[in-house]
């Protein structure tokens, strides 16, 4: 293709190589590994030994420790999105599927999470609005489904659910994580047996959503 005077010729932008894009997931993986079991302050080094790169591979890839923080949480969510998805066409049952998404979203250990979004971290970054808002309508479509079925109470909302798994899956201070996911897919199960419809009493308060959890995150902010 030849140019003109009034065009300028197109430049191609080189794509990443497979080896490139292997290695960021790899440091994504053990990033979210090691931010579960250590905190978001763990030493770059070990998430470079644990994911098998050099450190310059690391820092080429996440020049900043927030950069890698939030590649994690958008991880994190779409995975759990996924969940959402997969639970929602693959049960007939609507309750069953509820069931179904929070023991996986359990297992994804999403609460030993929550601490790194504190501080300075951009809960607003334009790419977690996106992935945010993704996760939000899958799991909303979860709830409303098993609730127009009548299998679900109709006095809980996404937020009660969110925030059930969310403390059910971060470990207590001062406990390490070994054996603790047999207790969290136990407590799991006595809170969903509280969600089938009927209800067998009446909570106090009102349904809460995740615009109110979003309001309290950011009064804590």
């Amino acid at each position: 293709m030849t140019s003109t005077p009034d065009t300028a010729p197109v430049r191609r932008v080189p794509r990443p190589r497979a080896d490139a894009l292997r290695n960021r997931e790899r440091i994504v993986t053990a990033a979210r590994e090691m931010f579960v079991e250590f905190g978001p302050q763990v030493p770059y080094d070990e998430v470079a030994r644990r994911a098998g790169v050099g450190n310059a591979t690391l820092y080429r890839n996440f020049p900043e420790r927030l950069d890698l923080v939030r590649e994690v949480v958008l991880s994190l969510m779409a995975r759990v999105t996924e969940l959402a998805e997969r639970a929602t066409e693959e049960e007939a049952d609507t309750f069953a599927a509820l069931r179904r998404f929070t023991h996986a979203a359990a297992d994804e250990r999403i609460g030993a999470l929550c601490p790194m979004l504190d501080g300075a971290f951009d809960k607003d970054h334009p790419d977690l609005t996106v992935e945010r808002e993704r996760l939000e309508e899958a799991v909303q479509g979860l709830v409303e489904r098993a609730q127009r079925a009548g299998r679900l109470r109709a006095d809980v909302g996404v937020g009660d659910l969110m925030v059930a798994v969310s403390q059910l899956t971060r470990p207590l201070p001062g406990t390490a994580c070994v054996n603790f996911d047999q207790f969290v897919h136990r407590h799991l199960q006595l809170f969903l047996d509280g969600l089938e419809a009927p209800a067998r009493s009446e909570l106090p308060g009102t349904a809460a959503t995740l615009e109110d959890l979003r309001r309290d995150s950011c009064r804590r902010s």
